[in-house]
């Protein structure tokens, strides 16, 4: 039998127990509320009668960061911010497909050295984006894609081109994040800018779901019904409407900081430049590759390119380092750089990386010292336990560290021997290039001859925007930039012209590759951008049909049509002209017409009907 005094204790419990039953429930009332930002509308207002919205928080803070252009194929989910844009001064450039919108946003990223924008509807709008947001995170390039959304309410409930946005953009961006409420448009925004700068540059992905773009109004239209329901369960849904509305605009208009963040710019320290420095100041025969993170911000071309010239290294350019030097310059290297490179004692990867364009690092020799200098560490790096070792990796900003090895290398001078064995071999390239120029083909124009003629027609101020196979792979060998960034990825036409307006854009197509772009010319004379592009017509995927041929035995899918390309363009409302055998002996004369046609305020696309180059035997085919 239990005894008073066993009994007492378990008695006692039962205070505690209310005690801390009652504190838990107290502890989720609280957090209820708080997630129902009930104690942040107790200190901040709704101002109901605003027709403000929240594509002007947007709008605002672009304007502070400086951008002068947005990008964008339009839809109802984003118009409010294109609508805001637009009265703030912010040019609002629509294009025809969504992809081209974030590839011009590209363009201006990496002319301007700022952040690029491109503002694209929800669900197809922005898988449509895919391959531009890629491009751009391979590239380290700083763009913000702003993307549409179905209502935050009805998120995950079969909205309208509502699909998991963040999750697809997540592998591809360096910050992603959904807007929930107004007032979180500013801070996630400045964020997302800065962000997309900060150590290794790349795109940044903001949702902005449709309520919180619109205005008061017009949401509260959408998500509370207008007549009051009846019962209990009808209140309740109700007011957690109404309350869920006033969180979503509470402190909406409230002043807040709208300009740029500070930026995190990794540098090299002062002990690894010295010691780079010491490496090459023992080098006999030093090389260097300088890639696209050596033309990032803080450190301009000219300085860079002064920093070049002032080290005396013979070099390899690469990406958007193509054209630092300018034309035909003394230290730029252009031919056999994998042999170079095994020649090479001293070398100097600057913002380039290991991969297939170095062989996975299999064309560096054991033998030679290797620099390797990069903002990304696991880029740097990248295949280093395999195939290569470096002697120093400095992880840091490419363009300083270079302006910083110049000035502890005052004064060194490498032998001029070097430099001229390395300039022999594009001496020999050039003359086999000028004999398959003269070579005779069956039919049409050949290529070779073609594209030295656009050489030397190409003005001083001119930026050239490439996409194609054998056309462009030829114009890699034949066209030289005439200055740092002004050879450009596909698709970055009219981000170039708009970024450069006193530039002549020539843009160098494969017939193949002229397929995905021959509809901007629409967007083109519509926003008055006048460019000019030449299309090597030799009706086919060549490339891919020169390997596929002789190895599978078929060329199927592989065919074109020496279609009239010209004709389309001319169809779009731009000019159109033709080059073929006809009038095989005006081909600069037509370069000229084109020329001025683009001068006089019209995008032009020539039609250049070529024979087949096939570089493994020198041959030019039909």
């Amino acid at each position: 039998m239990e005894t008073p005094a066993a009994a007492a204790p378990a008695g006692s419990l039962f205070p505690s127990f209310l005690l801390l039953a009652c504190g838990t429930l107290v502890a989720a009332l609280l957090g209820a509320a708080h997630r129902l930002g009930l104690f942040y509308q107790l200190l901040h207002k709704v101002d109901k009668a605003s027709v403000r919205h929240g594509g002007e928080n947007v709008a605002a803070v672009l304007r502070a960061h400086g951008v002068r252009f947005i990008f964008t194929l339009v839809g109802g989910h984003i118009s409010p911010l294109l609508v805001a844009c637009e009265k703030l001064g912010i040019r609002v450039v629509d294009t025809r497909h969504e992809v081209t919108a974030v590839f011009a946003a590209d363009a201006m990223a990496r002319l301007s050295g700022t952040v690029g924008v491109a503002a694209v509807t929800a669900g197809p709008g922005l898988t449509n984006t895919v391959t531009a947001v890629k491009n751009a995170q391979m590239a380290q390039s700083p763009i913000l894609l702003l993307g549409g959304a179905a209502s935050t309410l009805l998120q995950n409930r079969g909205a309208l081109q509502a699909v998991d946005q963040l999750s697809l953009f997540r592998p591809l961006c360096k910050f992603c994040v959904s807007v929930r409420r107004v007032r979180d448009i500013v801070p996630t925004l400045r964020a997302a800018m800065a962000a997309a700068q900060s150590g290794t540059p790349g795109p940044v992905f903001v949702e902005l779901p449709v309520d919180v773009l619109y205005p008061y109004f017009m949401v509260q239209k959408e998500m509370v019904p207008a007549k009051p329901p009846k019962g209990l369960v009808g209140r309740v849904v109700s007011w957690y409407l109404e309350n869920y509305l006033a969180n979503l605009f509470a402190g909406a208009w409230e002043p807040q900081p709208e300009g740029p963040l500070p930026l995190d710019i990794p540098q090299a320290s002062p002990q690894q430049v010295q010691r780079c420095v010491e490496i090459l100041s023992r080098a006999k025969r030093p090389l260097m590759v300088l890639g696209s993170q050596a033309l990032l911000t803080p450190t301009s071309a000219d300085k860079l390119r002064a920093a070049v010239e002032t080290l005396g290294v013979p070099c390899f350019l690469g990406g958007m380092a193509r054209g630092l030097l300018g034309r035909n310059h003394p230290l730029h290297i252009r031919e056999n750089r994998s042999a170079a490179l095994k020649k090479a004692d001293v070398i100097v990867l600057a913002g380039t990386v290991c991969d297939f364009r170095l062989s996975y690092g299999r064309v560096l020799s054991h033998s030679s010292k290797i620099i390797i200098v990069n903002r990304n560490r696991e880029e740097m790096l990248l295949n280093s336990d395999i195939f290569w070792k470096p002697q120093e990796a400095v992880q840091g900003d490419v363009g300083s560290f270079v302006l910083k090895l110049v000035e502890g290398l005052q004064g060194q001078t490498w032998a001029p021997d070097w430099v001229e064995e390395l300039r022999e071999a594009d001496r020999q390239k050039e003359q086999t290039f000028r004999e398959k120029a003269a070579m005779p083909v069956a039919q049409h124009l050949n290529p070779v001859q073609v594209l030295q003629l656009v050489e030397e027609t190409l003005p001083d101020n001119s930026i050239l925007v490439v996409d194609g196979g054998d056309f462009v792979g030829t114009a890699a060998h034949l066209v030289q930039p005439r200055g740092p960034l002004r050879w450009l990825d596909p698709g970055f036409a009219l981000g170039a012209k708009l970024c450069r307006p006193d530039a002549e854009v020539w843009c160098l197509f494969g017939d193949g590759a002229f397929g995905y772009s021959l509809i901007e010319f629409d967007t083109f004379v519509r926003h008055k951008i006048p460019v000019m592009a030449l299309v090597g017509n030799d009706a086919g995927w060549t490339q891919i049909s020169r390997e596929q041929v002789p190895s599978l035995g078929s060329n199927v899918a592989c065919g074109l049509a020496y279609t009239d390309y010209h004709k389309a363009a001319m169809g779009l409302g731009a000019r159109g002209l033709l080059l073929s055998r006809e009038n095989e002996d005006q081909v600069v004369k037509v370069l000229h017409d084109a020329q001025q046609q683009c001068r006089d305020g019209h995008p032009v696309v020539v039609n250049i009907l070529i024979g087949r180059t096939d570089f493994r035997d020198g041959s030019i085919a039909v």
